[in-house]
């Protein structure tokens, strides 16, 4: 499915936060946003997943406004991994993920407790949380906890996911399983992920097409391998950077230092 924006702006307390964006999201492609601190990454990702009305412009979902599709319709099409989710305490992975099932669950439709069971089932085997699914979230590690939120939003069966930074709080380890996994859903089940993405190799490495966002707008597009080089992370960034080839044939971005002339206002 099609997702898109047409002249979006945000302003916020009297201040611009994004300025006539218009985006194109491929389908079935992994897209990564990038941008300094405050730049409107999330702001975006907000108004992409209908958190944000307050805008003007048009988000388009499969061709339609999305002002005028209901809470449902686009969680059916569409979900979103929050960088932090309140669970009530002594609530169990199963059930956790068993919540994704809410597009499809009305007050006089009901629902199928068969497909329910069924969606649940296989995201958390996505995951690879079969051992877990009867333990309390809370007592889950912070990579545990990430992965039965991506199982949540699996659940939904939707064809697009988004995700905002998924690895903040994650160590080297479950930063790279959560990237790993999020490369398996789109390249397996080929669901478009957008995601907030604050590592620039993790970028370059898992994603086929970056934007990036500067002064409101969008400063850049296209294939990260291509377009992310030292002048583009000296002028959205302000810092100067080394990249170089691994043994593996892979750019690695090594930041050296911060440009003389980096104003810490951008942040």
């Amino acid at each position: 499915m099609k997702l898109e924006t047409k002249n979006i702006s945000v302003t916020i307390a009297g201040k611009s936060i994004l300025q006539n964006v218009s985006v194109n999201f491929p389908e079935g492609k992994r897209i990564a946003i990038i941008g300094a601190n405050g730049a409107g990454k999330s702001t975006l990702l907000k108004v992409l997943a209908a958190l944000n009305s307050d805008y003007q412009g048009e988000v388009l979902l499969g061709g339609e406004n999305i002002r005028n599709l209901s809470r449902k319709k686009i969680a059916r099409s569409l979900a979103v991994m929050p960088q932090t989710m309140q669970a009530p305490p002594d609530i169990t992975v199963e059930r956790l993920i068993d919540y994704g099932r809410f597009p499809y669950r009305g007050i006089f439709s009901g629902s199928n407790p068969k497909e329910d069971k069924a969606a649940t089932d296989w995201a958390i085997k996505v995951v690879k949380l079969e051992d877990f699914k009867n333990r309390q979230v809370i007592s889950l590690s912070g990579g545990e906890r990430q992965r039965a939120r991506i199982a949540m939003a699996l659940a939904q069966k939707p064809q697009i996911i988004l995700f905002d930074e998924p690895t903040t709080y994650l160590d080297i380890a479950h930063q790279l399983e959560v990237m790993q996994i999020i490369r398996l859903i789109n390249e397996k089940f080929g669901m478009t992920a957008i995601m907030v993405l604050h590592d620039i190799n993790h970028v370059i490495e898992y994603a086929d097409e970056v934007v990036v966002i500067k002064n409101a707008g969008i400063f850049a597009q296209g294939n990260p391998k291509k377009i992310l080089n030292e002048n583009l992370l000296a002028e959205v960034f302000g810092v100067k950077a080394e990249i170089f080839t691994n043994s593996a044939g892979k750019n690695i971005v090594f930041p050296v230092s911060t440009l003389e002339n980096y104003s810490s206002s951008r942040f």
